[in-house]
C-alpha cells in the first residue's frame, strides 16, 4: 500500500469520526443533554477528512517503468514531466496523467494470432516491377520520457492505432516501391528493412517515441511469382551444376597433361642420362684403347705374353699348323731367353711348349 492509500483510510475514518459526531450531537439533544462534544468531534472529523483526502490526492507516486504528464488546469499548460518517484500535485488545479515507458510492441501480420488486430493486418505494398507483396512488421518501440509532453499533447493514448501503425505501414509502401521483387527475394531483403528502419525511427523521434528495433517477420510473393523464382533457381543451380562439370574436366585435363608432362621430362632425362653413360663409357674406352695401343708400341711383346698368360693352366703343348703363321717370334723370344739366362730358369714342366704341326704329306 503506498502512501497515497494510507492518507485514503485516514480520510474515510475522519469522515466515519464526522458522522459519528453528527449522530452523537443529536442524540445528546434529543436527550436534553449538551450537543458539543458530538458537535466538535463531527467538526474534527470533517476538517481531518478533508485535509488527508486533499493530500491523499496531491501525492503523486510514478513507478519506474512509467511517467507522469502533469497539466496545470489554470494556466492551460504542461509542467516538467514527472519521473519515478513521489510527487506533490495540487489537486483539481493539477491534472497527472501516466504514460508507460517500458518497451512496447505492435505487431501487423497475416496470421490472427500475431497481430494486433483481428483477421489479416499485414502490410501489402507493390514493387516497382509491379509484383504485390504482403509484408508482416512488428514495430517495438517506447515512449521518450524527456518527451512525454509531446505524446500527451498529439496523440494521448491513441499513439499505438493512430500514430503507429498508419506510419509504419505507408513508410514500408513507400520503401518497396523502390524496389524490385526478385532483390527483395534475394540479397536486398536487408536493405530494404534498414531503409524501413531508418525512416519509422526519425519520424518516432519527431513524435517523442523512441524506435528499439523494427522486424520484418515474413515477406509473401504472389503463387505466379514465387513459381518463377523456383524455375530461375533450378535453371542457375543447373548452369551452375554445368560449370562445375566443365571446370572439373577441365582440372582432370590439366592433370592429365601434368602426368604425360612429368613422364616426358622424367624419360627425356633417362634417354640423357643413358646418353651421357654411353658417351662416358665411349670415351673410357677410347682412353683405354689408346693406353694399350701406346703400351704395345712400346712393347711389342706385350701382345705374345698377354697370350701365353691368358692360356689355360693345364696346357703344356699348343700345336698350330706349320703352315699358318705364328703368333710368336721365337728369335725374339730366343734372344729375350739368352739376355735372361742369367736368371733362375723355370719350372718347365709347367710351361707351356709350342710346336708347330706338320702338314699333311711333309
Amino acid at each position: 500500500m503506498g502512501i497515497a492509500g494510507i492518507f485514503s483510510i485516514l480520510a474515510l475514518i475522519a469522515f466515519v469520526l464526522f458522522l459519528a459526531g453528527i449522530g452523537g450531537a443529536v442524540v445528546a439533544a434529543s436527550q436534553g443533554r449538551s450537543a458539543r462534544s458530538g458537535v466538535l468531534l463531527a467538526v474534527v472529523g470533517l476538517v481531518a477528512g478533508i485535509l488527508f483526502s486533499v493530500v491523499g490526492q496531491g501525492i503523486l507516486i510514478v513507478q519506474p517503468q512509467e511517467v507522469a504528464v502533469v497539466f496545470n488546469t489554470l494556466s492551460g499548460s504542461l509542467d516538467e514531466p514527472r519521473r519515478s518517484g513521489t510527487h506533490i500535485v495540487i489537486p483539481v488545479i493539477q491534472q497527472a496523467t501516466i504514460y508507460p515507458i517500458s518497451q512496447q510492441e505492435y505487431t501487423m501480420a497475416g496470421i490472427t494470432e500475431e497481430a494486433a488486430r483481428q483477421g489479416d493486418d499485414s502490410v501489402r505494398a507493390r514493387t516497382i516491377d509491379g509484383q504485390e507483396i504482403r509484408i508482416d512488421v512488428s514495430v517495438i518501440f517506447g515512449i521518450d520520457p524527456d518527451k512525454a509532453n509531446t505524446i500527451h499533447e498529439r496523440w494521448q493514448t491513441r499513439y499505438t492505432d493512430n500514430f503507429i501503425r498508419p506510419t509504419a505501414r505507408g513508410i514500408a509502401r513507400d520503401v518497396v516501391s523502390g524496389f524490385r521483387a526478385a532483390a527483395i527475394y534475394g540479397l536486398e531483403r536487408g536493405a530494404m528493412e534498414a531503409e524501413i528502419t531508418a525512416q519509422l525511427a526519425e519520424r518516432m523521434s519527431e513524435e517523442g517515441m523512441i524506435l528499439t528495433d523494427l522486424l520484418v517477420r515474413d515477406i509473401t510473393f504472389t503463387e505466379e511469382f514465387a513459381q518463377s523464382i523456383e524455375r530461375a533457381q533450378i535453371a542457375e543451380q543447373r548452369a551452375a551444376e554445368s560449370r562445375f562439370q566443365v571446370e572439373q574436366r577441365v582440372a582432370e585435363a590439366d592433370q592429365a597433361r601434368a602426368v604425360a608432362q612429368g613422364e616426358r621430362d622424367a624419360e627425356i632425362a633417362r634417354a640423357e642420362g643413358e646418353a651421357q653413360a654411353i658417351i662416358l663409357r665411349a670415351q673410357a674406352e677410347a682412353e683405354g684403347l689408346r693406353l694399350v695401343s701406346e703400351q704395345i708400341a712400346e712393347n711389342p711383346e706385350l701382345i705374345q705374353y698377354e697370350y701365353v698368360r691368358r692360356l689355360a693352366d693345364n696346357i703344356n703343348i699348343a700345336l698350330v699348323p706349320s703352315s699358318g703363321p705364328f703368333l710368336f717370334d721365337f728369335n725374339s723370344l730366343t734372344q729375350a731367353a739368352q739376355s735372361t739366362s742369367s736368371t733362375p730358369t723355370p719350372d718347365t714342366s709347367t710351361a707351356p711348349v709350342i710346336e708347330p704341326t706338320p702338314t699333311p704329306g711333309s
